[in-house]
């Protein structure tokens, strides 16, 4: 579990690939300062490639991980600044009938996601990914040492009526979210009852 290393890890550099300030809120939570250095990977991925929306949230996550950890070794030999012990990325999808729900394309897209969430149940996964850069895997025989899992959390919303709907999404609030929804915010006013980990759902399970 993540909580045995965090005495160690607190003295050393780590890196979120992630521009999200969710993620960052819960490293800190942790007492973990972290730099953050946002991915710029596509999220192209083909989904139909992939057994599960956990395995395609694991994957994007590594593909994160991986050109983050890369532009900070480079930056790092550049600069002098120390290279980072532990790079850190992740990605969120919402998972109902076979399709998975990213970040909205726009506020009618957002309240197509949220009719269709609208009172029933639905799964939140999150992949994430590890990298220490300078660790040899034992499984390849090189350098980084990477490893990535992937965590699901069930959420059941409420019955929303229309209005509700066009209401939350007109504060914006859904429009950087996968599914449409934040948990953290007023989208949790959104949700009936949840089967898992609630930060999960956040962007970053810490049970793991």
């Amino acid at each position: 579990m993540f909580i045995q290393h965090v005495a160690a890890l607190s003295k050393r550099r780590i890196v979120l690939a992630s521009a999200s300030p969710r993620r960052r809120e819960l490293l800190s939570g942790l007492g973990l300062t972290v730099d953050v250095i946002p991915s710029t990977f596509n999220e192209d991925l083909n989904k139909a490639s992939f057994a599960s929306a956990g395995e395609y949230a694991a994957e994007t996550a590594t593909h994160k991980a991986i050109e983050v950890s890369s532009k900070a070794l480079s930056a790092s030999q550049e600069t002098g600044e120390a290279a980072p012990t532990l790079v850190i990325a992740a990605d969120t999808v919402v998972e109902i009938d076979g399709e998975l729900l990213e970040k909205p394309a726009s506020k009618e897209d957002a309240i197509r996601m949220l009719s269709l969430l609208s009172g029933r149940k639905h799964r939140v996964f999150t992949g994430v990914a590890l990298v220490l850069p300078a660790v040899t895997d034992p499984l390849i025989g090189r350098s980084p040492l990477l490893r990535s899992f992937h965590e699901c959390t069930q959420v059941e919303f409420a019955q929303l009526s229309p209005a509700e709907i066009e209401a939350y999404v007109a504060t914006g609030e859904p429009m950087d979210k996968a599914g449409a929804y934040g948990i953290q915010g007023l989208g949790g006013c959104l949700v009936k009852a949840i089967n898992g980990c609630y930060f999960n759902v956040m962007g970053l399970p810490l049970n793991r």
